[in-house]
């Protein structure tokens, strides 16, 4: 091995060792946000005040029998009513899905999303009497409309 192949071998790994000192100096500069715990440990108290505090359970239903929908509707994973609105209740297309909330203005529709292969056509979000979001494919369309029956968000047949 010559002298300029030992010399590169040297310089590589200096190099390496200065790029990781400064990598670490960076992350220690930014503090525990990148390496820390999310949200901070908490104490022993702590944990058993949170397990002791009652859990919200999700609301579970059959909706309306509406062409293109499916049987069941339940409410979206992670989300809880806002103070002054009704029951929330996720609804399923072939072409998409939308969760919808009753409150003091009537329905309106939370989020929706397309299903792969199938873009939003049209969407009336409310609050109003009822709502709907239209999923466009390229062979076939599916309207989903909903409306407040008491205080229940339900898919009924468009008309």
């Amino acid at each position: 091995m010559g002298r300029r192949s030992i010399l590169v071998a040297t310089g590589w790994v200096v190099t390496a060792a200065i790029a990781t000192v400064i990598g670490l100096g960076a992350i220690r500069l930014v503090g525990e946000s990148l390496t820390g715990t999310p949200g901070g440990v908490r104490s022993e108290a702590e944990i058993e005040r949170a397990l002791a505090a009652p859990e919200p359970t999700p609301t579970t239903s059959t909706a309306s029998a509406v062409p293109g929908t499916t049987g069941t509707a339940s409410a979206a994973p992670g989300s809880a009513p806002s103070a002054n609105s009704g029951a929330r209740r996720g609804f399923a297309t072939d072409g998409g899905t939308a969760v919808a909330e009753c409150g003091v203005g009537g329905v309106r529709l939370v989020s929706w999303a397309p299903a792969q292969g199938y873009r939003v056509r049209d969407v009336d979000r409310g609050p109003d009497d009822d709502v709907e979001v239209t999923f466009q494919g390229a062979a076939r369309e599916y309207e989903l409309k909903v409306r407040c029956i008491g205080s229940e968000p339900v898919a009924v047949a468009d008309d």
